[in-house]
């Protein structure tokens, strides 16, 4: 009998999400029973806006809600997600130059096959979302990252993305707010690197999705008003997870020139069609009504920013730069290890983060799913009880 064929090799080199991994032990591990609390995902814990949810009731009672609609999205949230670029990003686009995606990360995946060829590189700022490698990988190109630690903010500078760049640079990946540091680029900087990418005419894949979580007065500026010269080599990819408490309604889009989102609604014509009708009409409502619950989130996330940051620092061997954006902490452990703790020598923030789950039943991402070892990322997109309570719990374990 002849033996089966492989499997993709492809696809048995994507590593499954570290993040989605985390949380769903810690989930595993609450429902057995075990008092866990989770900073792993970055879920906001609060309910989507009633409203929000009424337009999607009253579109489920529409029947051409039933049916096909256009691969690239509906033309009226097409057209409000123009409108949001223009002014959250400070970019005027047409909303033919819109694809509705479900959710950011397949406006992230198709951002990646639409400009990247087999070969080319992708210069990946670390700390990195866990998805970018993988995305870059299934486009045939090779990342190649540039880390920047604690001493800058977790924000990386033009001359070192020129040490990186290569003939075979083709692309680049700026995120700010970042996922997983919570740093937010300054305008000098941002300016500073949209005009080095523009000068080589290196594409810019701009993830603006916690573009509307910034705080102390911080404006997250988008690269493409920093440069306004950038818009012709820009696909800026975002959605309503996170401002909206949206996670579950997959629910992203990605922007860009109208050759490059010409190929990626090629793409997504054939591998999903339309986004649900359902989650798209939730979108316009989101996107086109009141702000004042989304505020709301954003002043609970700041006073929880400030109460986590707070907290951490008082943990000796912990270094946590302060976060401007996004719901993310992003402290230097490095302090903590080579170190023995409750009799087990740790030497990396794998190792760390396993210690925390064992000892202390709180659940942490380890920096290796986003980097170099030395580092956590908790999230703090949970309730204020369970926030304080989970760091209370470290500070113990490290103070033994």
């Amino acid at each position: 009998m002849t033996e089966r064929a492989p499997l993709s090799r492809k696809l048995s080199a994507i590593a499954e999400s570290a993040t989605l991994k985390v949380d769903a032990k810690a989930k595993a591990l609450q429902a057995a029973g075990r008092p866990v609390i989770s900073y792993a995902a970055g879920e906001p814990d609060f309910a989507t806006p009633q409203f929000i949810v009424d337009a999607a009731i009253e579109a489920l009672h529409d029947p051409a809600n039933y049916r096909y609609t256009p691969a690239v999205g509906l033309p009226v949230l097409r057209e409000a997600i123009a409108a949001k670029t223009l002014r959250d990003s400070g970019l005027e686009v047409a909303p033919s130059q819109v694809v509705v995606t479900n959710g950011g990360k397949q406006a992230v995946y198709q951002a990646f096959q639409a400009v990247v060829n087999p070969g080319d590189e992708v210069l990946l700022p670390a700390p990195y979302w866990t998805t970018y490698p993988e995305a870059i990988a299934l486009a045939d190109g090779i990342p190649v990252e540039v880390f920047a630690g604690a001493d800058q903010d977790y924000k990386v500078t033009v001359e070192q993305l020129e040490a990186a760049r290569t003939d075979r640079t083709t692309a680049l990946v700026f995120v700010s707010p970042s996922n997983p540091t919570g740093s937010v680029y300054s305008p000098e900087e941002t300016k500073a690197i949209g005009e080095w990418a523009v000068e080589h005419g290196i594409w810019i894949i701009s993830d603006e999705i916690y573009q509307n979580l910034v705080y102390e007065g911080t404006r997250a500026v988008s690269i493409v008003e920093a440069v306004p010269d950038a818009a012709a080599q820009t696909i800026l990819v975002n959605g309503v997870a996170k401002t909206y408490a949206m996670t579950g309604w997959r629910l992203g889009w990605m922007v860009g020139p109208a050759d490059a989102i010409k190929v990626a609604a090629n793409l997504q014509s054939h591998l999903s069609s339309n986004v649900n009708n359902i989650a798209q009409r939730a979108a316009l409502a989101a996107l086109t009504g009141p702000q004042t619950e989304a505020e709301e989130f954003r002043l609970a996330f700041d006073r929880r920013r400030k109460l986590i940051v707070s907290e951490l620092a008082k943990i000796e061997g912990v270094t946590v730069p302060n976060p401007l954006g996004a719901f993310y902490a992003y402290p230097d452990v490095t302090g903590l290890l080579g170190r023995e703790w409750r009799g087990k020598r740790i030497e990396t923030s794998l190792e760390l983060a396993d210690l925390i789950l064992d000892e202390a039943e709180v659940a942490v991402v380890p920096g290796e799913a986003f980097g170099p070892s030395g580092y956590l990322r908790l999230s703090y997109a949970l309730g204020d009880e369970a926030l304080l309570e989970g760091v209370r719990r470290m500070q113990e374990l490290f103070a033994s």
